[in-house]
């Protein structure tokens, strides 16, 4: 298991917008499974919605991402890259994220060759599917642009 502070190791994200609490199993290169627990607070839920606060589709996806980008990006050969979106395609919202919900998510690398690889998501809470989506990556070196 990876905890917060072992994720940012791997990915570059930093609050607010980490979006990915815990990695509960990892298969570098194949395969995450992790966890955003919902904060209440988050700087969002002020305008989406005021009175009926929901977790922004965008960013479950961006939740999904971080994850995916913490498979691909544990392998020593991409360690200082980053995983840019490349696409998105796919992508189902099943139903409403609230507030104090847990985001549980899985992430697989479906391919990666070169510098572009494609992975495959899918999120639910309270064992319901939230969220399923394919996501396009482009994989940079560090953050001056260059392919690695």
């Amino acid at each position: 298991m990876l905890t917060r502070a072992e994720i940012k190791e791997i990915i570059p994200h930093r609050e607010p917008f980490l979006l990915l609490d815990e990695v509960v199993a990892l298969k570098p290169g194949i395969s995450a499974r992790g966890r955003y627990h919902v904060d209440p607070r988050g700087p969002w839920f002020a305008g989406h919605f005021p009175g009926r606060p929901i977790f922004p589709g965008v960013l479950q996806v961006e939740a999904l991402a971080q994850l995916g980008a913490v498979a691909i990006l544990s392998q020593p050969e991409f360690k200082g890259c980053l995983a840019l979106f490349a696409g998105l395609d796919q992508v189902k919202f099943r139903r409403q994220v609230r507030p104090g919900d847990s985001l549980d998510m899985e992430a697989e690398i479906v391919r990666a060759r070169g510098s572009f690889g494609i992975g495959r998501g899918r999120a639910w809470v309270a064992g319901q599917v939230v969220l399923e989506a394919v996501l396009k990556f482009a994989m940079v070196r560090g953050g001056d642009g260059r392919e690695s």
